[in-house]
């Protein structure tokens, strides 16, 4: 793609932003009672933190095996087409877990979408090991890169065993990413979101992302409202998960991405209401400067199309003010990627 077309692409995003967030806004109070009734605001552009790309001929992901629904290729075509019309003008490639005899590999893999610059694709945070022998010289090769934004790894959690991210040489390679000016995506089961908390502590000088608000399981909560016998042992969960949301957020260097919920929802019955006490609490303890939409596709299909996840976000989030909307779409994704 020659020079001309990529700046033409790069201003494109930018107004697109610039045009959502006036059409947003909308009349102002001397014109509101002019405004037409069957006049829409267009959509708020969308910035995705949170997009999984993997071509199984490039990289090799031990997980995705078996009768899968997602064990295929997913590349940038097949997240064109999903996204198409629903406003997404930047994204961040998430890290999917490859073997790590590939980590390079898939780093190199997004680099070139982004350095291409024909697609949303502009930022990515690619898969680690912190703790592990050859961390430091693995990501310190990153260190200007101004692609590659942070780190993502999900260690092993059981119970009874104390996590690995607590480990002295897990601790020391999150705050190697802070040194360098990169962040580290925190994913890890509810039962463990404390700990998460201990680690975030320990590396007071890393930006953390807490993904998919603390991986709430969207049918605890609906045994929670339910009957029979499952009904105790989904309070308990949904009360618990509430208070460990409520002690990451106080610490003032982690944000939450909304996301991932969609993925745990049932086969059928469900309605946006379902998933809106999740939304709604993570954007209450995190407030509006800290939180990014994410989707998370196309895991996110394992519970519906990824349209279908915006649609329903949009529908939880309607009544907030336009400008907390703003942030959480695109606005805080902007600034805290450093996305231009």
């Amino acid at each position: 793609m020659n020079r001309r077309r990529r700046q033409f692409l790069a201003g494109a995003a930018q107004a697109a932003l610039a045009a959502g967030a006036a059409g947003a806004i909308g009349p102002g109070a001397g014109q509101a009672a002019e405004a037409s009734a069957t006049s829409r605001p267009e959509p708020i552009p969308l910035v995705d933190t949170h997009q999984h790309l993997w071509d199984l001929t490039k990289l090799r992901l031990p997980w995705l095996k078996g009768d899968n629904p997602i064990n295929r290729s997913f590349v940038m075509k097949d997240y064109l087409e999903a996204t198409r019309g629903l406003g997404v003008v930047k994204a961040v490639y998430m890290e999917v877990d490859v073997d790590p005899a590939d980590h390079v590999a898939e780093a190199e893999y997004v680099l070139d979408i982004c350095r291409r610059g024909d697609a949303p694709t502009c930022a990515a945070v690619i898969g680690g090991r912190p703790g592990e022998e050859g961390f430091r010289q693995y990501i310190t090769r990153y260190r200007d890169n101004p692609y590659i934004k942070g780190v993502r790894h999900i260690p092993p959690v059981s119970e009874g065993r104390k996590p690995i991210f607590l480990d002295d040489p897990f601790v020391a390679g999150v705050r190697l990413l802070g040194e360098l000016g990169m962040r580290f995506d925190l994913c890890v089961p509810p039962p463990f979101l404390l700990e998460g908390a201990k680690l975030i502590d320990r590396c007071p000088g890393t930006r953390f992302v807490l993904d998919h608000c603390g991986n709430a399981d969207v049918k605890q909560f609906l045994a929670a409202r339910g009957e029979g016998a499952g009904r105790d042992a989904g309070l308990h969960y949904v009360e618990s998960w509430r208070r460990s949301i409520a002690v990451i957020a106080q610490r003032k260097n982690v944000v939450c991405k909304i996301s991932g919920i969609i993925a745990s929802v049932p086969k059928e019955g469900w309605t946006p209401d379902d998933l809106a006490p999740i939304v709604n609490h993570c954007l209450e303890c995190f407030g509006p400067d800290r939180v990014m939409f994410a989707s998370d596709w196309p895991v996110c299909t394992l519970g519906a199309p990824l349209r279908r996840w915006v649609e329903v976000l949009r529908e939880v989030i309607r009544s907030r003010p336009l400008a907390e909307q703003r942030k959480l779409l695109a606005e805080n994704a902007l600034k805290f990627y450093g996305l231009g």
